[in-house]
C-alpha cells in the first residue's frame, strides 16, 4: 500500500463490482484478439481521437492488448503536444472534443505497472479535461485496478481543486470502486455538493457513508459551496441548512460536532458573505444555555473581530449569558474591550449599555470592568468617548485607587473636548506632563525608480510572459514588450519557437480573428512575432485613431492600442531594433539625454523611427529634468527630423493643454444634466502642429475629441496604463481621467481612482483639473478608491504642490450639489488626519465648510465631516472664525451636526492645549 492510502479509511469489507468483461493483466477489459487485428484497433482508436469521438473510446480500447495500448499511449503523447502547440490542423470547435477524446484514451492505455502518480498526471492534466462526462468516460476506460491503487489516484486527483471540481464522477467511481473514503478537500466537496443538490437531498445524504466526514468539511471551508449558500426560495428541499438541521435531528450527523465547526468557522473570520452559512446553521440549531456557555472563548473572539453581522449574534449571546448571571465578570471584562475597539457605533453602545446594566446590579465588578471600559476613550466618536467617561464616573468611587490611577493615565486618549471633564473626575491623578508644540506629518515624498533593463536571454523574456506578471504594473509591461522587441530583432526564429513551446493554448490558437475587436495585450504582438496577422488588418489598426465620438479614456487607450500593432507589425525586421518609448523611470517618463541617445542609435543604424513610437517617446521625455537644455540642443545636433522634433520639444514648442468647466445643470432647458460627469467640458484646445505631425492614434491631443459633454457607460480597461502615456503633463493627464472618476459617483465601479498615484506622481503643474481628481476620489464609494485619493493629496502637500484652499473650493460645491457625500468625504479626512496630517486637512476644511453651512437646511451627514474639522483644529490649534458656524451651534437639540458644530467653534475660538506653529 502506498503511503498515500495509509491515511484512507475502508467505507466497508467489499464492494461488490457490476459484472463485466474480465480484466486482462494490462489493466483494461481483456479483448479476443491481438497482434495484427490489435493493430488495426489501435489505428481505429487513434482514428476516433483525431475525430474527438470521446464516448467511442472506451469500446474501442476492448480488443487492445497491452503492447497494442503500449504503442497507441506513445502516440497519443505525440498528438497531445501537437494539439497543445497548436501544430495540427484541428478545426477549431474540435479542438477541445479532441482533448476530450486524448483524455479518455490515455486512461485506457496505461499499462498495469503505471503507478497512481503516472496516472494523476495524465488525468489532472489541464491541457486535457474539458468536459465533466469525460471523467465517467475515463473510469469505464480504466478498467478493474487494485482499491489500493484507486483510492491512492482519487486522493491524488482530489487535492487539484480545478480537476476534482470538474471530474467528479472519476472521483466518485473510484472511490466506490476501492471501498476507501478519500481525505476531503475542497474542489472534491464542492463537486459532491453540486451532484447531490436536488428534491431528493435529504435521502441521498442519508444515504451516502461520507456526509459526516465532508458535511464537516463544506462548513469548515474559508468560501462554502455555492450549493449551501443559497437561499430558501422556492424549492425548500433543496436548502442545504434545513437539510443538515434534519440529520442533525436525527442523529446522522452529531449535533455537538457541527456546532464546533460552525463556531470555529465563525471564529476565523473572513467576509460576511462566506460567514452566512455558518451562523445560519448555529442559528438553525438554536443552542442551549449549556451549549453557548461551553463555548464562551470562541463567541468572545467572534464579537471582537467578525464582520458586524456576526458579531452582533455574538454579542447577544453574550448579553444573554451575563443577564442570566452566568457570563463571569472576567469574561465581560475580556469581552468590552475587543468589542469597544470596534468602529461601529450601534455595537459599541451596546457594549456600554451592558457594562452599565451589569455594574449596577454587581458594583464591585467595577475595579475589573472599567479598565475595560477606558477603551472607548479612543474612539473616533466623540459621543462615544463621552459615553464611556459617564459610565467611568458613576462608578469610580467603588475603584481602589491603583485602578483609579490606571484609568487617569488612559483618559490621555480623550479628544480635548472632554479633557476639562476628565480633570474634574481625575483631580490631581491625570498628568498633564509637558505641552509640546505642533508638527505635521507627512509623508515623504516617493521617488522615482529606474526601470530595469530587459531580459537578458529567450529563456528570461519567456518566463516573464509565461508567470503572468505583466499584470503587476506598467513598468513589468513595458520591460517585456521592450524585451521582445530586442530578441525578435536579434533571432526571430528562437523567440518564435520558445512562445509556441511556452503557450500551449494562447488566445490566437483560433485564427487571427481573435484580434478583430482588440489587441489581447502583448498576444498581438506575440502572434506578429510567429506570423499569424492579416497585413491589411495590422495596417488599418496601425492607421486607426479615436473617433469624434470616443471618450478621452478612450483615446488615452487608443495610444497604447496603436504601439501594440505598430510593433505587432514591425517586430523581427530590421525597422524596430528596439523600442524608442520604453520609460526610464516608473512613472513612465523618459530621460532627455537617453532618449537623444536611442535616436542617435537609429540614425547611425540608417533606422526611420517608428511613427506611433516616436510619439509616445516624444510625449514621455521629461521637459522638467535639469538636463533637458543640454539634450536639446544634442538632439538638434543630430540632424534628424526626429532629433528636431524632440529639440522642439524639450524648448516647449507644441506643448498642449487642456481647461476644464462644468455646464450648470439647468443650462438650455436640459434637467437630464444631473451628475457631474454629464456637465463636464474638457477643451483640449486648437494645435495643428500636433495633428501634423503625430500618428492619428495621438492627434486627438491637437484638438479631438471634441470639447463637450459626453457619457462613458461602458466598460473602463487599461487604467493603470493611463497614467504612463501623458507622465509629463500632470494637467491634462488630470483633465482625461476626469470623466471617468466624475461618471457615476453613486456607482459601485471599483479602481476608477486607480491612476490617481501615478498622477501625483507625474510631472507638470497642479491646477483644477488635478484638485478635481483629487475631489471626486474623495468622494468615491469604494473605499480602497478614497485611500488612492487620500495618498494623493498627502504627497501633493509633502512636495509642496498642494493648494489646499482651492481643493476645499472644489469640494465645497461637489459636496453642496449632492456629487460627494459628507460621509465619504469624512471618512477619507479622518484617514488623512489620522496620517498626522492635521493642518493640511483643517486647511482643506476650513475652505469647503463656509459654503456647505450657507443654506437655511445645510447638507445631511455634514456632523462627520464637522466631527474631523473639530479634532484637526483640537490637535493642531487653529484659530479663527467659519461663516455659518455660530448660528449652526446654536441651534436647538442634540444632532451631531448641532453637537459638533459647537465643539469645532469651542475649539476655533480657545485652541488646543498646545501652542500652534507654523509647518510648510
Amino acid at each position: 500500500m502506498t503511503r498515500s492510502v495509509q491515511t484512507l479509511t475502508r467505507l466497508r469489507p467489499s464492494v461488490p463490482e457490476p459484472a463485466g468483461p474480465e480484466p486482462t493483466s494490462s489493466g483494461g477489459l481483456r479483448g479476443g484478439t491481438g497482434g495484427a487485428k490489435g493493430e488495426g484497433g489501435a489505428e481505429e482508436l487513434l482514428a476516433a481521437v483525431r475525430e474527438g469521438r470521446a464516448a467511442a473510446v472506451p469500446g474501442l480500447l476492448e480488443p487492445l492488448d497491452a503492447s497494442a495500448r503500449k504503442a497507441a499511449l506513445t502516440r497519443l503523447r505525440a498528438l497531445r503536444a501537437e494539439v497543445g502547440a497548436g501544430k495540427r490542423a484541428t478545426p477549431p470547435h474540435l479542438v477541445d472534443r479532441v482533448r476530450s477524446a486524448l483524455y479518455v484514451a490515455g486512461a485506457g492505455c496505461l499499462p498495469a505497472s503505471a503507478t497512481a502518480a503516472v496516472a494523476a498526471s495524465w488525468l489532472g492534466a489541464r491541457d486535457l479535461l474539458v468536459r465533466e462526462e469525460d471523467g465517467a468516460l475515463a473510469l469505464a476506460a480504466l478498467g478493474d485496478r487494485a482499491p489500493e491503487w484507486a483510492a491512492d489516484l482519487a486522493g491524488r486527483l482530489a487535492r487539484r481543486r480545478a480537476v476534482a471540481e470538474n471530474s467528479y464522477p472519476l472521483l466518485h467511481g473510484l472511490v466506490v470502486r476501492s471501498g476507501y473514503t478519500v481525505p476531503p478537500t475542497d474542489g472534491y466537496v464542492t463537486a459532491w455538493t453540486r451532484h447531490l443538490t436536488d428534491d431528493r437531498l435529504v435521502e441521498r445524504l442519508r444515504e451516502d457513508p461520507q456526509t459526516p466526514v465532508l458535511v464537516a468539511h463544506a462548513l469548515a471551508m474559508a468560501e462554502p459551496p455555492e450549493r449551501l449558500t443559497r437561499a430558501l426560495g422556492r424549492r425548500p428541499r433543496r436548502h442545504w441548512p434545513t437539510a443538515l438541521r434534519t440529520l442533525v435531528g436525527e442523529g446522522v450527523l452529531d449535533r455537538a460536532r457541527v456546532l464546533d465547526v460552525c463556531v470555529s468557522r465563525l471564529l476565523h473570520g473572513g467576509p460576511a458573505r462566506d460567514l452566512r452559512l455558518p451562523l445560519e446553521m448555529v442559528r438553525l440549531l438554536a443552542p442551549d444555555a449549556r451549549e453557548l456557555r461551553e463555548r464562551i472563548p470562541d463567541w468572545i473572539g467572534i464579537a471582537s473581530d467578525a464582520p458586524s453581522l456576526v458579531a452582533g449574534y455574538a454579542q447577544d449571546v453574550l448579553t444573554e449569558l451575563a443577564s442570566a448571571g452566568t457570563l463571569p465578570v472576567g469574561a465581560l471584562a475580556e469581552m468590552t474591550a475587543g468589542v469597544l475597539f470596534r468602529t461601529e457605533k450601534k455595537l459599541v453602545r451596546a457594549q456600554l449599555a451592558l457594562v452599565g446594566k451589569v455594574l449596577a446590579e454587581e458594583p464591585g465588578a467595577a475595579g475589573e470592568l472599567l479598565p475595560a471600559v477606558t477603551e472607548a476613550f479612543g474612539s473616533e466618536d466623540t459621543g462615544v468617548q463621552e459615553r464611556a467617561l459617564k459610565l467611568v464616573g458613576r462608578h469610580l468611587p467603588a475603584v481602589d485607587a491603583e485602578v483609579r490611577r490606571e484609568l487617569a493615565e488612559a483618559a490621555g486618549l480623550l479628544s480635548p473636548m472632554h479633557r476639562q471633564a476628565a480633570g474634574e473626575l481625575f483631580g490631581a491623578d491625570l498628568g498633564r506632563g509637558t505641552a509640546l508644540p505642533y508638527e505635521e506629518i507627512l509623508p515623504p515624498v516617493p521617488e522615482a525608480q529606474r526601470l530595469a533593463s530587459p531580459a537578458t536571454t529567450v529563456e528570461e523574456l519567456v518566463a516573464q510572459l509565461v508567470a503572468g506578471r505583466l499584470a503587476e504594473g506598467p513598468a513589468a509591461f513595458e520591460r517585456a514588450l521592450d524585451g521582445l522587441v530586442r530578441h525578435a530583432h536579434r533571432d526571430r526564429a528562437a523567440v518564435a519557437e520558445a512562445v509556441r513551446e511556452a503557450f500551449p493554448r494562447p488566445p490566437w490558437e483560433q485564427g487571427a480573428h481573435c484580434f478583430t475587436h482588440g489587441t489581447q495585450g502583448i498576444h498581438v504582438v506575440l502572434a506578429g512575432v510567429l506570423g499569424l496577422l492579416d497585413p491589411a488588418l495590422v495596417a488599418t489598426r496601425r492607421a486607426q485613431g479615436p473617433d469624434q465620438d470616443s471618450c478621452l479614456h478612450q483615446a488615452l487607450s487608443g495610444v497604447l492600442d496603436a504601439r501594440l500593432w505598430e510593433a505587432a507589425g514591425l517586430v523581427g525586421t530590421d525597422a524596430l531594433p528596439f523600442l524608442l518609448a520604453t520609460p526610464t523611470w516608473s512613472t513612465g517618463a523618459i530621460e532627455p539625454r537617453v532618449l537623444v541617445e536611442r535616436l542617435r542609435e537609429y540614425r547611425d543604424a540608417g533606422v526611420e523611427p517608428a511613427p506611433t513610437d516616436l510619439a509616445q517617446a516624444l510625449v514621455r521625455v521629461a521637459r522638467a529634468d535639469p538636463s533637458a537644455g543640454r539634450a536639446a540642443e544634442e538632439a538638434a545636433a543630430l540632424g534628424t527630423p526626429a532629433g528636431r522634433r524632440l529639440a522642439a520639444r524639450l524648448c516647449g514648442e507644441g506643448i498642449v493643454g487642456a481647461t476644464v468647466r462644468f455646464l450648470p445643470r439647468d443650462e438650455d432647458g436640459a434637467p437630464q444634466r444631473w451628475w457631474p460627469s454629464d456637465r463636464l467640458v474638457v477643451d483640449l484646445g486648437e494645435h495643428p502642429a500636433v495633428r501634423a505631425e503625430f500618428p492619428p492614434a495621438f492627434q486627438w491631443l491637437g484638438g479631438a475629441p471634441e470639447a463637450a459633454p459626453r457619457r462613458c457607460p461602458h466598460r473602463v480597461e487599461g487604467r493603470a496604463e493611463w497614467a504612463t502615456v501623458l507622465p509629463a503633463d500632470r494637467e491634462l493627464l488630470a483633465a482625461c481621467l476626469l470623466p471617468t472618476l466624475a461618471h457615476r459617483v453613486e456607482g459601485d465601479a471599483r479602481g476608477a481612482a486607480e491612476p490617481l498615484t501615478a498622477l501625483v506622481e507625474a510631472d507638470g503643474p497642479v491646477g483644477r483639473a488635478v484638485l478635481l481628481a483629487l475631489a471626486f476620489g474623495l468622494g468615491r464609494v469604494d473605499a480602497d478608491d478614497r485611500l488612492r485619493a487620500v495618498d494623493g493629496v498627502l504627497v501633493l502637500a509633502a512636495r509642496g504642490e498642494l493648494n489646499a484652499r482651492r481643493l476645499g473650493a472644489e469640494l465645497a460645491w461637489l459636496v453642496a450639489e449632492g456629487s460627494v457625500k459628507p460621509n465619504r468625504l469624512a471618512d477619507a479626512a479622518r484617514t488623512a488626519a489620522a496620517t498626522g496630517a492635521y493642518r493640511t486637512v483643517w486647511t482643506v476644511l476650513e475652505a469647503m465648510l463656509p459654503e456647505v453651512l450657507a443654506p437655511a437646511r445645510p447638507v445631511r451627514g455634514l456632523g462627520e465631516v464637522l466631527a474631523v474639522a473639530a479634532d484637526c483644529v483640537e490637535r493642531c490649534g487653529a484659530r479663527g472664525e467659519v461663516a455659518g458656524l455660530d448660528a449652526l451651534a446654536s441651534g436647538r437639540g442634540s444632532s451631531q451636526l448641532v453637537v459638533q458644530a459647537g465643539r469645532l467653534l469651542s475649539a476655533l475660538r480657545q485652541g488646543a492645549d498646545q501652542p500652534p506653529t507654523e509647518t510648510v
